[in-house]
């Protein structure tokens, strides 16, 4: 069957409205392009939004890693524990450190880190843990902290997929040491491009500021500001991460809106739990006990040993049906850089290798309509039912 352009449903489509566009419209006459008072406003919101004492935007979740790193003073001979079951760049930021990232294997559902393997991979090389929140889903933070505190470590919550995510009643950004948040445009709340680090800790909080605009002591609104200086000082040899202004005015309508697309995300994901439910050879993300989940992406898991075709295939009659999916993620351990730099193997991480051959992300957006998670349930159901061992 050919599928007409206009019958595809997308993997993702950004919700954007006329308040974004007038409020980016707004920004470029204001003559303020880079980091601004919109900046520091979206920062003060998004703090206050999450009760998060301090907020530092940034231009990528990657940026907001790599600061957190930073200002732990992570380095050479250093080691850090992450998933493999996440994007390269929760790794890639601690190589670009130079230390070594220690995978370890996730849980099967959710597919988060697997807090028994972290136990067993530390070291006294050990220093800081970096969960991720997998799909949105929160990790087992108690657990993940109590290990930490043991080690004297630090936890950085990699929270891509989670806003808005809470623990045992706690927003996601007021549970570990410090929190990285992304805008990427596929994300729950965009910016188009950009990122979020919180902390509680002030000294912390002063060190990012600085760090993620070349170090200087002062930001280029003070310096060129009527209250500012001309003079600066470079304290440290900083990074070149800040936020735009441009960037922060669609994060301020995008934060005020995202309550309402959190509410039509969970009734698409209340549809597909309904549309799906009977079907054994799909089974179904879940929700622990004491969470929130921001359910980022709905992830299913195929029981490819009750059909005659894999997953790719699965995915395949899906896309010449018009409906459009993701795998989120690939592990690392399977991809080159990890394999041949740390000599990782499939057999060494047994549940994230088996997700890697049996997941597949389904469309949900807020601007999806009920109509539309029927439409890729019934796809679904066609291609399982008609290849059922």
């Amino acid at each position: 069957m050919t599928t007409k352009p206009q019958d595809v449903l997308p993997y993702h489509r950004p919700w954007i409205g006329d308040e974004e566009i007038a409020a980016v419209a707004e920004t470029l006459r204001s003559g303020w392009l880079t980091m601004g008072p919109q900046t520091f406003r979206f920062e003060e919101e998004f703090a206050r939004f999450l009760g998060a004492p301090h907020a530092i935007a940034v231009n990528s979740c990657t940026a907001a890693l790599m600061l957190a790193l930073d200002v732990l003073g992570i380095g050479p001979g250093d080691e850090v524990i992450t998933p493999t079951m996440t994007f390269t760049a929760t790794a890639a930021v601690v190589v670009h450190r130079g230390a070594k990232p220690v995978l370890v294997d996730c849980t099967l559902d959710p597919m988060n880190l697997d807090v028994e393997r972290a136990i067993e991979a530390v070291t006294p090389r050990t220093r800081a843990i970096v969960p991720v929140h997998m799909a949105g889903h929160p990790c087992d933070m108690d657990e993940i902290l109590a290990l930490a505190r043991r080690h004297d470590l630090a936890v950085v919550e990699d929270a891509a997929h989670a806003l808005p995510a809470a623990y045992r009643g706690r927003k996601i950004g007021t549970v570990g040491d410090l929190t990285a948040f992304s805008f990427y445009a596929g994300k729950n709340m965009t910016t188009g491009e950009g990122g979020m680090l919180t902390t509680a800790r002030p000294d912390w909080a002063a060190e990012i500021r600085s760090r993620r605009l070349h170090g200087l002591s002062r930001d280029a609104w003070a310096r060129h500001s009527t209250a500012g200086s001309w003079r600066y000082d470079v304290a440290y040899p900083g990074y070149k991460f800040n936020m735009t202004d441009l960037n922060a005015a669609i994060g301020l309508h995008q934060l005020a809106r995202l309550p309402a697309m959190q509410e039509r995300r969970l009734a698409l994901v209340d549809r597909y739990r309904e549309g799906l439910a009977d079907v054994p050879e799909v089974r179904l993300p879940t929700v622990r006990e004491g969470v929130e989940s921001a359910w980022h992406v709905y992830v299913i898991r195929l029981d490819t040993d009750r059909l005659t075709i894999d997953r790719d295939a699965v995915m395949a009659a899906l896309k010449a049906d018009g409906v459009m999916t993701s795998v989120t993620f690939i592990p690392l351990h399977l991809h080159s850089f990890y394999r041949d730099r740390f000599g990782y193997r499939p057999e060494d991480f047994p549940n994230a290798t088996a997700l890697a051959d049996s997941i597949i992300s389904l469309p949900l957006y807020p601007r999806m309509e009920p109509g539309d998670v029927d439409r890729v349930c019934d796809a679904l159901r066609r291609i399982v039912s008609a290849h059922r061992r």
